[in-house]
């Protein structure tokens, strides 16, 4: 398909700070300092002001325009239901469709047909074919790994199968899964379902908590995969190292726990796990994944339930959760209200040197790629790019050529480039 090419030029304006940053930052940074007060990229009534930030700059960061200027070309507005876009060596794409379709897109944009051997999945509300990761070998062992909703007798669940990519592209051989959440459970919410490979070639699974009442709670039992980030080897084993192996009545796939519905991860600059969940009426989190440490989750949250008032789960408290507890992290940064996160990046690559060290961030709510500039482990200031289009952005990922690659729930692929 013929590329639709949108040109974005930003002036180079200074980012407006809110406070003075420490000597030998960046020089994003230094230009956060450069005004005494800070300009909020967003204003909006707060689903939850009685909600107070734990420490300065925990949420409603500073405006930050990078003075990119940056082309965005439409390769195609032929997919259905997208979930994620794994770049391919040579310029192709990898591209799931939520119904259950793997598809090969072509640098120019051409759809190939569908993928044989992908197993059945449940599609239903949020359910269905999830993301896809590339083996580190991939270039010599064709390896692809993903993330999907099973459909299981009693319910469904999310699982981890991983399989060879023929050469030609057509199929899938020796397809077998490699892990299955426990427990099996009868609704169409919250799989979470971001997969990273870490350095180290361990893959970082990040599963949501089942959203309903009854299985809140455990994302705070060690006995249940609902509300974890697992860590395991590429054939399913439980990663050496894992905090919580030999431990009585724990699950030895846990990296962390207490999370909500975490359907964006990534890796930083130095090899950590980042994820981004999805908060209640407010409340959407970027945690830093820790070994061990537990977010929170249904004890503590900075959103309120969806029908108004706490959040409560069956057997807690009526009075629900509050913003901070012994033993629970605080996220790095919140949004309240939300922009229902899906699918996350940290850039760097060379084609965009200003962007290096941020994190894009899909936002399904608002519909704009979201952009945040960091220093160490907090975030400085936020950016939101092509929200003019109004596609609700499902994933974003970099390809091998610095480029970066996104998806819509509308069916989009776009290729974010530099202008020329």
């Amino acid at each position: 398909m013929k590329s639709l090419l949108i040109v974005f030029a930003f002036a180079g304006v200074l980012l407006v700070g809110c406070s003075s940053p420490p000597a030998g930052t960046s020089s994003e940074a230094n230009r956060a300092g450069a005004a005494e007060d800070c300009a909020p990229l967003d204003t909006a009534k707060r689903e939850a002001p009685e909600r107070t930030p734990a420490f300065p700059e925990q949420t409603r960061a500073c405006g930050a325009e990078s003075g990119v200027a940056f082309e965005a070309a439409v390769l195609t507005k032929a997919l259905k239901s997208p979930w994620a876009v794994e770049p391919l060596p040579g310029g192709a794409l990898l591209v799931t469709e939520k119904p259950g379709r793997m598809r090969i897109v072509s640098a120019a944009g051409e759809v190939g047909q569908p993928i044989a051997g992908v197993p059945a999945v449940d599609d239903d509300r949020q359910g269905g074919l999830l993301d896809v990761a590339l083996s580190p070998g991939f270039a010599a062992d064709r390896t692809i790994f993903w993330s999907y909703t099973e459909p299981r007798q009693g319910g469904n669940g999310t699982s981890v199968a991983r399989g060879v990519l023929s050469e030609d592209g057509a199929r899938l051989d020796s397809v077998r899964v490699i892990l299955r959440t426990q427990p099996t459970y009868d609704n169409g919410l919250h799989f979470g379902s971001r997969i990273v490979f870490a350095g180290d070639g361990t893959l970082f699974v990040a599963i949501g908590e089942r959203s309903d009442k009854a299985t809140r709670h455990q994302a705070q039992e060690l006995g249940s995969h609902y509300g974890k980030v697992l860590r395991i080897r590429p054939d399913g084993s439980p990663a050496p190292g894992n905090p919580f192996i030999g431990q009585a009545g724990a699950l030895p796939e846990i990296w962390s726990y207490g999370h909500r519905n975490p359907q964006a991860a990534a890796l930083d600059g130095q090899g950590r796990l980042w994820v981004v969940e999805h908060g209640p009426r407010g409340g959407d989190e970027v945690n830093l994944a820790e070994k061990g440490k537990n977010y929170g989750w249904p004890l503590i949250t900075y959103g309120i339930d969806y029908g108004g008032g706490p959040i409560v789960y069956d057997g807690g408290p009526e009075e629900g959760a509050g913003t901070q507890a012994a033993g629970m992290e605080q996220p790095v940064y919140f949004w309240d209200p939300v922009i229902a996160p899906s699918g996350a990046q940290f850039y760097s690559g060379a084609a965009f040197p200003a962007w290096r060290g941020s994190l894009f961030i899909g936002a399904l709510r608002g519909a704009r790629l979201v952009r945040l500039a960091l220093e160490g482990d907090r975030v400085i200031g936020e950016e939101h790019l092509l929200a003019d289009r109004g596609q609700r952005v499902r994933d974003v990922r970099e390809g091998p050529d610095g480029l970066l690659y996104v998806v819509t729930d509308g069916g989009e692929l776009w290729r974010i480039a530099p202008q020329p």
